[in-house]
């Protein structure tokens, strides 16, 4: 969609004036700014919803994204505006019980990061966020690293994208007792940084130190309740690594980590979400490979591992 600035500067106007309460017929240039933006954000939510109804009505009828149906009738400014607000506020609705569907059973495994973004910074978007006058602000930092890249998002784009991550996030995290995580933190911890506490400071993605430590066990065949490598099990896994050009490395630890996932996954009653959470945890599996093929090839492999 696109609208010239004198079909949306009626819209602005009518925003500002319920921001001022109708007591004044004048705000200052940042303000009138913020509201265009708030005005344009609304606008780009209806464009995605269109989009994606779109798309829908092709699939069902077998159409490729090339031969998607276009409308005959131009959608007003005001219009889209009205249909994208809506949407931010079904969405904000959407992503506020997402939270309390995952806070009962949430766990951050001892990770201050994770912890406090989850139970201190959600909790303050949500309480501030301006759906009306700012709905393009985010707010919060969201410190803690999902396994997605949401950097292009704002507002309550990003912190649903976020939450969903989480989500898929916690159903891995909860495969494991927590204690046995916790002892995988400390562990990466003292071998990274050679910090003697717990991981609690770390401010990196745990699925991702999780799964790292999985994946050796996986090529070897060894108990994931044997913490750790003895000499000629490091030896083993030289061989395996450094015999593997990069490519293939990759490839067998996706392998193994689809495997790991079929059989630590399901139960989740939905093979759309089954498919959802295999995709999103396979994402660090090609930096797990880079990262060990580097190890390999220095002979650190315990230093990583």
């Amino acid at each position: 969609m696109h609208f010239e600035m004198e079909e949306l500067v009626p819209i602005v106007a009518k925003l500002a004036g319920e921001y001022t309460s109708f007591e004044s017929t004048s705000i200052p240039y940042e303000k009138a700014q913020q509201l265009m933006e708030a005005v344009l954000y609304c606008i780009h939510e209806a464009e995605l919803v269109e989009a994606a109804e779109n798309v829908s009505a092709a699939e069902d009828v077998g159409e490729t994204r090339s031969h998607l149906p276009v409308s005959k009738e131009k959608t007003s400014a005001r219009q889209a505006y009205h249909t994208g607000k809506n949407c931010v506020e079904q969405k904000t609705k959407q992503a506020l019980n997402l939270y309390h569907a995952i806070l009962p059973e949430f766990v951050s495994c001892g990770n201050r990061c994770l912890y406090e973004t989850f139970t201190k910074g959600l909790p303050e978007f949500f309480r501030w966020y301006d759906v009306k006058f700012a709905p393009q602000n985010t707010i919060v930092t969201l410190d803690y690293p999902i396994l997605k890249d949401i950097s292009g998002l704002t507002g309550i784009d990003k912190i649903y994208e976020f939450l969903q991550c989480i989500s898929l996030e916690q159903k891995f995290l909860q495969k494991f007792p927590e204690e046995y995580v916790t002892e995988i933190l400390e562990q990466y911890a003292k071998k990274v940084s050679g910090a003697q506490d717990t991981g609690r400071e770390l401010a990196e993605n745990i699925c991702e130190i999780v799964l790292a430590s999985v994946l050796p066990h996986m090529l070897i065949r060894k108990p994931l309740s044997e913490f750790y490598f003895q000499e000629e099990e490091y030896a083993r896994l030289q061989e395996i690594i450094s015999r593997a050009e990069l490519p293939e490395l990759r490839k067998l630890l996706t392998d193994a980590a689809k495997a790991f996932l079929r059989a630590y996954g399901g139960g989740f009653g939905q093979e759309k979400v089954e498919e959802e959470w295999t995709e999103y945890m396979l994402r660090p599996a090609g930096e797990i490979a880079v990262r060990l093929k580097n190890a390999a090839d220095h002979g650190t492999l315990s230093s990583l591992i």
